[in-house]
């Protein structure tokens, strides 16, 4: 099937205008209250949604799997060992083929060159659902959730306290997208690229960067962290990685140093004692089960925006 006008990605965050990421998570939000009619609540009937997997995934298959078919779509689900591309496919050529089964295709993948090449010559949406670079869909869904228990997001300040990977990278993006303070606190050799930094400084963005967590979560309200080790990082020295960051756990100590009503967030999956106490992940301050669920509303609300 071709597409008779120019495909609408969902590839970073910084590549939309503020007025798009709201209406994104606006059609969002609309599913998750149920608030359209109940004609309109599967305008994805007939499409189908190719996922492909260079990684295993919880959240991100479940949550599209289940977001599409609520939206009256179907996807099929492929690996590595489920497509030529580990055998000499080109992706241009996977994508070229797929474009003509599919509606719309997720990638998550390691490089975000991958992704760049799928999109271009995939003649259907490309939504990246995780690249080693960023994790778009999970800031989507991280913002919708700040905003559901404290409100309008521009303004306020969140603190990210660990490694500065892709989850680091997109918090910057939405930063400067979103209007709010972000404040990194990161060992001085796992800081996010300085090309982004000059970035979000060149967009007008809010953004510092620090190797004190305690300075960096002083009055904020929101403490964000990820996990110390990624899938693939093992390569770079577990030993090492963990000496660098555990300064920069969020225990309950580090958490008294936020506002007093702040929120914690972690985008899962979690190594309690490790990058968070359990304590912190599993108080009342801790909103992630909440974070996770919204990945499905973000996410449907990504696809709807994407598939018209």
């Amino acid at each position: 099937m071709l597409a008779q006008n120019p495909p609408k990605h969902f590839l970073d965050l910084d590549q939309f205008d503020t007025d798009t990421l709201r209406q994104v998570l606006d059609i969002g939000r609309t599913y998750k209250d149920q608030k359209t009619a109940a004609a309109d609540r599967r305008p994805l009937a007939g499409k189908m949604l190719a996922m492909l997997f260079d990684k295993p995934s919880t959240r991100t298959r479940v949550s599209f799997e289940v977001g599409m078919k609520q939206l009256g779509g179907d996807v099929v689900i492929l690996s590595q060992r489920d497509t030529q591309v580990g055998r000499g496919e080109t992706i241009a050529d996977t994508a070229r083929v797929l474009s003509r089964y599919v509606d719309a295709i997720m990638m998550r993948t390691t490089s975000r060159e991958n992704l760049a090449e799928m999109a271009a010559y995939a003649t259907v949406p490309v939504i990246n659902g995780l690249t080693d670079e960023s994790h778009p869909c999970q800031l989507m869904a991280d913002v919708m959730t700040f905003e559901e228990h404290r409100g309008p997001i521009r303004g306020k300040v969140v603190a990210w306290s660990g490694d500065g990977n892709n989850m680091a990278a997109s918090w910057v993006h939405a930063a400067v997208r979103f209007g709010f303070e972000l404040r990194l606190a990161c060992p001085k050799e796992l800081r996010p690229s300085q090309e982004l930094l000059d970035w979000a400084r060149a967009q007008g963005g809010k953004v510092s960067l620090s190797d004190d967590p305690y300075a960096a979560v002083a009055g904020a309200d929101c403490v964000v962290t990820d996990a110390w080790l990624s899938m693939g990082d093992e390569e770079k020295g577990e030993v090492n990685r963990h000496n660098l960051l555990a300064p920069f756990r969020v225990d309950e100590r580090l958490m008294a140093a936020a506002k007093p009503d702040a929120i914690f967030m972690h985008c899962l999956p979690a190594h309690r004692g490790e990058e968070v106490t359990g304590p912190v992940i599993d108080g009342p301050r801790s909103v992630v089960w909440d974070e996770a669920e919204n990945r499905l509303h973000a996410q449907k609300g990504i696809l709807a925006w994407c598939l018209g």
